[in-house]
């Protein structure tokens, strides 16, 4: 142990009594947040204080909350999100791609929209920004969280869920694409009188595993009227294709840049 290490927990606890939140007690101080909050346990434990943990889960509590905001979510975590259900640790997770910051805020807002309470941060990885909230109701709001990878098992949304997606398509779409999705500019040649000329066209792809994650996509997209294909990667399906002209123009309205 550092010689310094104890007058530096002192003076977090000092700050911590004061009512500072542990974040600005472990920038202040350069120690690490989960240190911070193993001293703040550890002195309520001292002093023989119970803490509390607020809930807010919508499913436990009976509260209205935001449907848009979590077809969205749904739409981010079938993608590229999971849970981590541990004994003392709980929270949801969004890898986004770190060149992306609006697509990086876009997770947190809705995390926040859907379940204001618990803390939200993000942790800096190769290449990649993870946004996380910390609760372990999480579990209560994507039932299909479970073992293994999603691909691997079923996915099915719960009634509620399907209610929520079927009312607020589009969002839902817009998470799926924001995820595991992309918009490209393909190119092709044709001949026209004799001369050969190139052509480009955009489209949009949502590449996924999960047999059942790509047809709650197509699903979705029959009902607002876009018209797709799937493409294989091998011998396997992978890539939902929409690369119709007027399909790709309504895709542009609602879903917008990925950014």
């Amino acid at each position: 142990m550092e010689p310094h290490h104890s007058s530096i927990r002192a003076e977090a606890v000092a700050l911590m009594r004061q009512g500072v939140p542990n974040h600005l007690v472990a920038d202040r101080l350069g120690v690490p947040r989960g240190t911070v909050g193993w001293w703040r346990s550890e002195d309520r434990r001292a002093r023989g204080e119970t803490c509390v943990q607020h809930m807010d889960c919508p499913r436990c509590t009976g509260r209205a909350f935001d449907h848009v905001a979590y077809a969205y979510l749904l739409g981010l975590y079938l993608g590229d999100g999971h849970i981590i259900s541990k004994r003392k640790q709980h929270h949801l997770s969004v890898t986004c791609d770190a060149l992306r910051p609006g697509l990086i805020t876009a997770a947190e807002d809705a995390m926040r929209k859907v379940m204001p309470l618990p803390s939200v941060s993000r942790r800096n990885r190769t290449g990649c920004v993870e946004v996380k909230s910390y609760t372990q109701h999480w579990t209560c709001l994507f039932p299909q969280h479970g073992p293994g990878k999603k691909h691997e098992r079923r996915i099915v949304l719960e009634p509620w869920q399907q209610a929520i997606v079927d009312a607020h398509p589009w969002e839902f779409i817009r998470g799926l694409i924001h995820s595991d999705g992309c918009r490209i500019v393909n190119w092709t040649t044709r001949v026209v009188a004799g001369e050969r000329k190139r052509y480009e066209y955009p489209r949009y792809f949502f590449s996924n595993k999960s047999d059942d994650i790509r047809a709650l996509c197509t699903d979705t997209l029959d009902k607002v009227g876009v018209e797709w294909t799937v493409l294989a990667r091998g011998s396997d399906p992978f890539n939902v294709s929409v690369a119709r002209k007027a399909s790709v123009a309504l895709m542009d309205v609602h879903i917008g840049p990925k950014y």
